[in-house]
């Protein structure tokens, strides 16, 4: 969408102005205290005893941020384990000056000195009672995360996983039953659920202010056409992968890669670009935006989805730098989805959709990640996890668009607040004091997630309190699983209220319209 620098500026100070006082005031007691802003927003309290001790499983980029994030007045951080040796150097020493800082500047060369290494999660679960572990951050590749979890819980151990929550809905189902039946907490990370930025954003459309929602227009575009600029393909690249190389190549030589899950040492590095380790874009990248437009249409289940999706730039010959020429990844890099919700009148008449589509491709990105939400009275822009910006539709009794900012009014005919709008130069008071509460830094929702956790754990908080529990995560990977059947088979698929049940055996990877 092309929007000018003074019509982006008014859309965000639109979105300030319409999530409302009592937010506002709360973001600024947050920025003036330095307390934690998920503790205050999201109700929880600070720990009875002391900070739960952890061990993170896998020290990948994902993970370092995560580390990074982590909230140690909630956790303490006992152990790291990753057979790859260059992860566990730059967890320690850093790979990036803010988003990825390190275990020695985070807590300090000495503190950071204390914590034990592993090679893998099993020779780490020999030793969990000597290091009093609780719970495990579980940050690998994604074939990985159920076997591991399932290992970690059978051992007694809490579990937060990264998303995907697992490589099939079946292992799902394995996951929050061994979860439940032992009374262990089990989270996944969509730390959208954990966002203060889309917790307003829903809150404004939970009260109508958007109007119908029909369409949200979703993606995630790059453009890996440079030479050397793909940045999931790593096994050839930097003075890491030397490093790296020689260790992972003796351990598959000794058959240890196979006993944790790989093939092959570059199957482990690469593990992103195959389909035995991997979910492709569609589980690496689009489940943050099917988790969004779920949770913008109040978290319903979606019913049918169709899609395209193949490798139309990597092993293409004569297309992009030579030597993607003869790349063998089996994920494709450019996929195109449509999935069919229940609108909001959907139980009184079933012609009531809400589409959503979602593309990602390798090509281009000058529409970069986030959502776009298309209501019948205004217009949501979700920019990058950083920015909402709010416009109102143009109707017969005011104006809209991408030039006029608005104000919220409660409606004369009792329906709830709707959105007016007024032409002017400057924002509101209200918009200018958002803004200067907490300026343009905000949380991305990684340590909102591990704080949450380590509170219901710390306080007894059942599974339940998560905001993105089992039962939650496994939703968003039914529907980011489901749209890869969907592209595999060339079919419109639709979703089985029964694959949403944890205690139901049915899968849509089993289902007949994949399997017939």
């Amino acid at each position: 969408m092309d929007i000018t620098p003074e019509q982006h500026e008014i859309g965000k100070d639109n979105f300030n102005e319409a999530v409302g006082f009592s937010r506002r005031t709360l973001l600024k007691t947050a920025a003036a205290g330095g307390a934690g802003l998920g503790a205050l927003y999201f109700n929880y309290e600070k720990l009875n005893g002391a900070p739960v001790k952890a061990a993170f499983i896998g020290c990948g980029d994902e993970a370092n941020v995560l580390i990074t994030e982590h909230p140690s007045d909630f956790m303490e951080i006992v152990a790291v384990a990753d057979p790859r040796p260059a992860n566990i150097e730059r967890t320690f020493k850093g790979s990036h000056p803010e988003v990825r800082i390190g275990l020695n500047k985070k807590l300090g060369q000495a503190k950071a000195s204390e914590i034990k290494v592993y090679g893998d999660h099993e020779a780490l679960l020999k030793d969990k009672d000597a290091l009093g572990l609780e719970m495990v951050v579980i940050a690998v590749p994604l074939s990985q995360h159920a076997p591991i979890a399932l290992a970690c819980m059978e051992a007694g151990l809490h579990v937060l996983t990264e998303k995907l929550m697992a490589h099939n809905v079946t292992e799902c189902k394995q996951m929050i039953r061994t979860a439940e039946k032992k009374g262990l907490l089990l989270a996944v990370g969509h730390q959208r659920h954990y966002s203060v930025l889309y917790d307003n954003a829903n809150s404004l459309i939970r009260q109508g202010l958007l109007g119908d929602i029909k369409f949200i227009r979703a993606q995630w575009h790059r453009n890996n056409s440079f030479p050397g600029s793909d940045s999931w393909k790593k096994w050839d690249r930097g003075a890491e992968a030397k490093k790296d190389k020689e260790h992972l190549l003796k351990l598959e030589k000794e058959g240890r890669l196979k006993a944790l899950g790989y093939d092959s040492a570059r199957q482990l590095v690469d593990w992103r670009l195959y389909n035995k380790t991997g979910g492709g874009l569609m589980a690496e990248l689009g489940s943050h935006q099917m988790d969004a437009a779920s949770i913008f249409l109040g978290k319903v289940h979606p019913l049918a989805v169709q899609g395209y999706g193949q490798k139309n730039f990597y092993g293409v010959k004569g297309v992009g730098p030579k030597e993607n020429w003869d790349d063998d990844r089996d994920i494709a890099d450019h996929i195109y989805v449509t999935f069919e919700f229940p609108g909001q009148h959907y139980k009184e008449d079933q012609n009531d959709i809400a589409i959503v589509t979602y593309s990602s491709i390798n090509t281009n990105r000058l529409e970069f990640y986030g959502e776009t939400v298309f209501g019948s009275r205004g217009t949501l822009i979700m920019k990058e996890e950083k920015e909402a910006l709010l416009y109102k539709e143009q109707s017969p009794g005011s104006g809209g668009g991408l030039e006029q900012r608005l104000w919220v009014l409660d409606s004369s005919a009792g329906g709830g607040p709707v959105l007016d709008s007024y032409n002017t130069a400057a924002p509101s008071a209200g918009a200018a004091m958002a803004k200067g509460a907490v300026g343009d830094k905000v949380s991305r929702g990684y340590r909102e997630e591990m704080e949450h956790f380590c509170y219901c754990l710390r306080n007894g908080k059942g599974w339940q309190e998560l905001r993105c529990n089992g039962r939650v995560a496994m939703a968003d990977a039914i529907m980011a699983l489901t749209a890869n059947l969907a592209m595999k088979t060339r079919k419109r698929i639709e979703f089985r209220e029964e694959w949403f049940d944890a205690d139901n055996d049915a899968a849509p990877e089993s289902d007949a319209q994949v399997t017939g």
